[in-house]
């Protein structure tokens, strides 16, 4: 709409001005070297206006006639760069559908028509990947790190190389070759990170999670320092105390819930006289994740206390997460050093239905101590034996005794405090018995075991009389209550198994039976 006002505008002006010297007539002599030339005003204006159209279309002709090989030269240029576009989108599609055949020859045709080329190079690079050729990949992606525009692009492929082949050495320094160039890149300061954590650099894994800061959540990045501050912690926590308080302090307030750094600064918070403060971080960390650790940790946080107030401080921690096994165990542990062997039993009750190794392993100790029963003991040491396992630091498939920052894979923060291979186990009683109705044999008297909910002293188990098999009902088996456990050690009978009631006497072997099956043997 402007250009067409500035049209009917401009039209307007010259006709304006046509219009002024046709009201104004008048005439022009010219005189040169004995020409004498006369016109009108009106004429002589149009013939100026004609010698410079004239003038402009010479120029125009004559220019073109001077860039018409640059012309040529340049239309060629570019069809060959539509030719060599074409290419190249032809190959990455074939990339993308799997189709070799047809990506290698894209990429020759993209090779010969745009040599050079970013995105060339990069089909190049991807069709020798899919070929399996290695070395040709390399050598496309190393021409790419030696252009500016591609430096970062051909740094990856090198680096993704250099990792299929295994070569450590290589994708190291290609990573820190890239984190360098741009530290906000995500991929190289991860590789950085990583590599740092594989060798304990936990001063340069903290500058490789500050360079990649911007590309990570708030929350993972304050877990992720966390856990390298703790295991800074950790690795000075013998040579320098103040370094390693500094730095767990500084992790727990990142991540109050992380177990080893909690128990770390209530160590060391309550070596340093500050019980409050050390009560307060182990209290915080127990209600997001009860841990032993924890327990251990609440339990000397004052030190020189008595087993009584150890035992009290333990009942105040288990109140804040009621219900679970790790309170339990801390109440048990506790109650057991106090020789409060009633709260120690109170505090199991609930798990010794099916307990876990620790639990059968605290009630061994507790029959121990209380009673100084060996069968007992050896009874609940064989369930500790055979229960389902307890949480342990896990990652990987990896089982470790203690927490690491690092997984064997060498994941940050991999490892979890959980049952190993949980998601693979059965859960199933402990203990199985049938009622009176449920169906036996005729010919030998039925057993029915009777649980006591208190232990003491085993009575000989009681018979019953045969039932008939027509009238024998099947019933669900249901647990007892496993206060006297009915699984026996190898060596032992157990009290269970009726060696003090009057048995009937075995039928004599014949001493001919052992040789007729020898001979047997060899027929």
């Amino acid at each position: 709409m402007i250009r067409i006002l500035a049209f009917l505008i401009a039209l307007a002006l010259i006709a304006s001005g046509f219009a002024w010297i046709a009201d104004r007539p008048g005439d022009i002599a010219l005189t040169w070297m004995g020409y004498r030339v006369e016109t009108s005003l009106t004429v002589a204006f149009v013939a100026l206006i004609a010698l410079v159209v004239a003038a402009i279309l010479v120029w125009s002709i004559l220019r073109g006639l001077w860039r018409a090989p640059e012309q040529v030269s340049l239309f060629f240029r570019h069809r060959r760069a539509m030719r060599g576009y074409l290419a190249i989108s032809r190959g990455l599609i074939a990339v993308g559908s799997g189709d070799l055949r047809l990506a290698r020859r894209a990429a020759d045709d993209a090779g010969r028509l745009s040599p050079g080329d970013p995105l060339a190079l990069l089909l190049e690079a991807q069709a020798a990947q899919m070929a399996g050729d290695r070395t040709g990949a390399e050598q496309a992606f190393r021409a790419m790190s030696r252009r500016d525009e591609t430096r970062l692009l051909g740094l990856r492929g090198l680096y993704i190389e250099a990792q299929r082949r295994n070569d450590h050495v290589a994708a190291r320094r290609v990573a820190e070759e890239a984190a360098q160039a741009a530290p906000a890149l995500g991929w190289a300061a991860q590789a950085v990170l990583d590599d740092r954590c594989a060798v304990a650099d936990w001063s340069g894994a903290l500058a490789a999670l500050e360079n990649m800061k911007s590309g990570l959540q708030k929350a993972d990045y304050r877990r992720k320092r966390a856990v390298l501050l703790t295991a800074r912690a950790l690795a000075v926590d013998d040579s320098d105390r103040d370094a390693s308080r500094a730095d767990v302090l500084e992790a727990v307030k990142l991540a109050p819930e992380l177990v080893p750094a909690a128990a770390l600064a209530g160590r060391r918070l309550a070596e340093a006289d500050e019980q409050r403060k050390a009560r307060r971080i182990l209290e915080r960390a127990w209600v997001a994740n009860p841990h032993p650790d924890l327990a251990e940790a609440y339990a000397d946080v004052r030190l020189g206390d008595s087993a009584r107030e150890r035992l009290n401080r333990m009942q105040k921690l288990a109140g804040l997460a009621p219900g679970h096994i790790e309170s339990a165990l801390a109440v048990g542990r506790a109650a057991l050093d106090t020789r409060e062997f009633t709260v120690a039993r109170e505090a199991l009750m609930s798990y010794v239905a099916a307990p876990t190794p620790r639990v059968a392993a605290l009630m061994a100790g507790i029959e121990e101590a209380e009673h100084g029963d060996t069968g007992r003991v050896r009874e609940w040491m064989a369930r500790a034996v055979r229960a389902s396992g307890d949480p342990s630091w896990t990652a990987d498939g990896v089982v470790s005794e203690r927490w690491l920052p690092v997984s064997p894979a060498g994941r940050l923060d991999g490892f979890e405090w959980r049952v190993p291979l949980a998601e693979i186990g059965i859960s199933r009683p402990v203990i199985e018995i049938m009622t009176p109705d449920a169906p036996v044999p005729a010919a030998a008297p039925a057993k029915v075991l009777e649980a006591r909910p208190e232990p003491g002293p085993v009575a000989p188990p009681a018979e019953s009389p045969p039932v008939a098999a027509s009238e024998a009902k099947p019933v669900n088996a249901r647990p007892v209550e496993p206060v006297i456990p009915l699984v026996h050690a190898p060596d032992d009978p157990g009290p269970g198994s009726g060696l003090d009631v009057d048995a009937e006497p075995e039928a004599a072997v014949a001493p001919e039976a052992p040789r007729r099956k020898i001979k047997d043997l060899f027929k």
